[in-house]
């Protein structure tokens, strides 16, 4: 059966934002991307395996770049004319898969598109998500971002109990969640983040032991002051000559998470690290990684950042964009200029208002 607030959207159309031209440096609003308008996809042509999501809410990345750039990757380039690829979560309209049903919430990857059919191959289970007390928390809390920093964090960086771990883009989704995550193994944490009110939420609610604004003139005194035991763990948000600065300050067999290189993705010349010999003088482990590595983890990953968050041990915070989708594309670009504390996300849809018949 076609749900009947299925029915009363069939006169819409389905707004998607795909790629127009690939950007040569920044994501250039109006000319890197377009909108397209077409008629919401019906229940009745869903295929075996397919899932038609209603999307309330949209992730934005800072990964996102990259995925314009045509490329060899971890994951294949968005092509010209494809809808732009994105995490997102919203309500099962109609369903042919024993993965979800009809009224289900449900986070995938369903781009940036006001509905979305997605095949079940790329779905997880809705019986593998743990609750939440909101549906934006399937893209904050226990999101990709927050499964990035689990992963990143535990497996690649490894703290011990006192030891110096430095995270920069602190104040952003992975990097908050990665500072937190750290101070709960007993490290000492300090974040780097490009605003004295984003150092102060640090600090303040989610209990970094210091955090510095990278854009005070004194930052560079000020970080060696802050690591005068040097630094066994780096958490690299980044790149670019904060990555340089840690390198300077790194204790012997450190270990460099590496995580993304945001100063870096919108430029055409990128910086790479100017004293890596210092990767062979203190013996530094540096190694990047991806969250989809441990993808058969996520469902015990998901558990633990549930359990945190109900107990309060974990702090989350995002910075929602209203507006719809054509409000995406000048969030991208904001993202880039540093404009959100926590997780950025794009609300397509409120979910009181999807609701309604």
């Amino acid at each position: 059966l076609i749900p009947l607030t299925y029915h009363t959207r069939m006169s819409q159309q389905n707004l998607s934002v795909v790629l127009a031209e690939r950007p040569t440096a920044e994501i250039i609003p109006g000319q890197t991307f377009k909108t397209e308008q077409k008629p919401i996809p019906k229940a009745e042509d869903l295929k075996d395996g397919e899932i038609l999501i209603e999307n309330w809410y949209l992730s934005l990345d800072p990964a996102m770049r990259g995925w314009l750039n045509d490329r060899r990757s971890y994951i294949p380039p968005v092509q010209i004319g494809e809808v732009m690829r994105g995490a997102t979560v919203g309500r099962v309209l109609a369903s042919k898969s024993p993965k979800a049903k009809e009224g289900d919430v449900l986070p995938t990857f369903g781009g940036w598109s006001e509905y979305s059919v997605v095949h079940d191959s790329r779905v997880e289970p809705v019986s593998s998500f743990p609750a939440v007390s909101q549906p934006v928390d399937y893209l904050s809390g226990i999101g990709m971002t927050a499964l990035t920093a689990y992963f990143g964090m535990l497996r690649v960086g490894d703290p011990k109990p006192g030891e110096t771990v430095v995270v920069s883009g602190a104040a952003g989704a992975t990097g908050s969640v990665a500072g937190q995550i750290a101070k709960l193994k007993g490290a000492r944490v300090v974040g780097l983040a490009g605003s004295d009110d984003k150092c102060r939420w640090l600090t303040e609610e989610l209990g970094f032991d210091v955090a510095l604004n990278y854009k005070d003139p004194e930052f560079k005194q000020k970080f060696k002051e802050a690591t005068p035991d040097f630094i066994n763990v780096y958490f690299d948000n980044v790149g670019g000559e904060i990555l340089d600065m840690a390198l300077a300050r790194a204790k012997e067999f450190s270990r460099f998470v590496m995580c993304g290189g945001i100063s870096q993705y919108n430029s055409a010349t990128p910086q790479g690290p100017k004293n890596y010999s210092n990767i062979i003088t203190m013996r530094i482990k540096m190694q990047g990684f991806i969250v989809f590595d441990y993808a058969k983890e996520y469902a015990q990953a998901r558990k633990e950042l549930a359990q945190w968050l109900e107990e309060g041990k974990l702090k989350r915070k995002e910075t929602i964009v209203k507006g719809g989708l054509k409000a995406a594309e000048q969030a991208l670009v904001d993202l880039y200029k540093g404009i959100n504390t926590g997780k950025l996300i794009v609300e397509i849809k409120n979910p009181k208002d999807a609701a309604k018949l």
